[in-house]
């Protein structure tokens, strides 16, 4: 009688199992990318609320401070008031992660008003 693998009965089982968890894998490596992304966003963000806060601080005008958040961060929105002493900028943008997931990012900066 010829001898029989112990574990003949598996054949194909590693298949199997890879095909049931690629997706699973695929889609945590693209929703780590999409966040990577969204935290470099959000970075550049508040670094042109500090630029435009700084702008409008220094008593450039309102066209140039959007001018600074539109061209570091296309697509987003500004915002500036006046508070005391301080001139703040808030900028926003919503993004997009795949074609389901919306992530609102927002940053807000502060500079003393030396301006006008």
């Amino acid at each position: 009688m010829p001898r029989v693998p112990r574990h003949a009965g598996d054949r194909g089982s590693v298949s199997a199992e890879l095909a049931l968890a690629l997706p699973a894998v695929v889609l945590a490596l693209l929703l780590g990318a999409g966040a990577l992304g969204a935290a470099s966003r959000q970075v550049a963000l508040q670094d042109a609320s500090a630029d435009a806060a700084r702008l409008l601080g220094r008593g450039e005008g309102q066209a140039a401070a959007e001018r600074v958040v539109h061209t570091a961060v296309s697509g987003a929105g500004m915002s500036s008031s006046l508070s005391g002493d301080l001139v703040c900028v808030t900028t926003s943008l919503e993004l997009s992660i795949g074609a389901l997931i919306r992530v609102p990012l927002r940053a807000s900066s502060c500079a003393l008003d030396g301006g006008l």
